[in-house]
């Protein structure tokens, strides 16, 4: 019971946390799309720790608001801002789709889930180019620094087949460079 109050009360204050920064790094709608973005990779990330699933439901949310989102840089720039981000969305789902296959057929088991691919489609709509190599770069890495710690503090061996919730890594990565395209990429 103890446990589970502490929990809650973290992930109230990391969801205050990522509200607060969204709005004081983009004042005003665009900080309250960003707000809104950082509360779903937040709801993703604890789905994914829990139940090795991405709700469909939070991605398409996800999604849908990445496009809302693209009508607060104006409405002369609507159909392109909308157009590249689609076009980003599905070529970053693509990737990780070939990735998943590619995988799947040299190592006989599943690698990527599709909660992955569709949560690299969000990260694809929601971030610039230059930002979507990092965010997946971040959440590779504190994926993997996660597993050897928690691994070498159990003392139990690396295994190659260790199933990991990627999305518990990657989800927070992409609210974390919207935060630095809008701190340092404003045009």
């Amino acid at each position: 019971m103890r446990r589970n109050f502490l929990a809650t009360v973290a992930l109230t204050l990391i969801a205050c946390g990522v509200v607060i920064a969204s709005l004081v790094a983009e004042p005003g709608p665009s900080g309250l799309f960003g707000a809104a973005l950082g509360l779903l990779m937040l709801a993703i990330a604890v789905a994914d720790a829990r139940a090795y699933i991405i709700p469909d439901r939070l991605t398409l949310a996800a999604l849908l608001l990445a496009f809302a989102q693209t009508g607060v840089a104006g409405f002369e720039t609507l159909p392109e801002n909308m157009a590249l981000a689609a076009l980003r969305g599905v070529v970053l789902a693509l990737g990780f789709l070939a990735l998943r296959e590619t995988y799947f057929r040299l190592r006989r088991r599943q690698g990527i889930g599709l909660g992955d691919v569709k949560l690299a489609a969000v990260a694809g709509a929601w971030l610039d180019w230059p930002l979507i190599p990092v965010a997946i770069e971040i959440a590779a890495v504190l994926a993997l620094i996660a597993y050897i710690t928690n691994q070498l503090v159990l003392r139990r061996p690396l295994r190659a087949t260790a199933k990991l919730p990627f999305g518990v890594f990657f989800a927070p990565a992409i609210w974390f460079c919207w935060l630095l395209g809008a701190l340092f990429l404003k045009v």
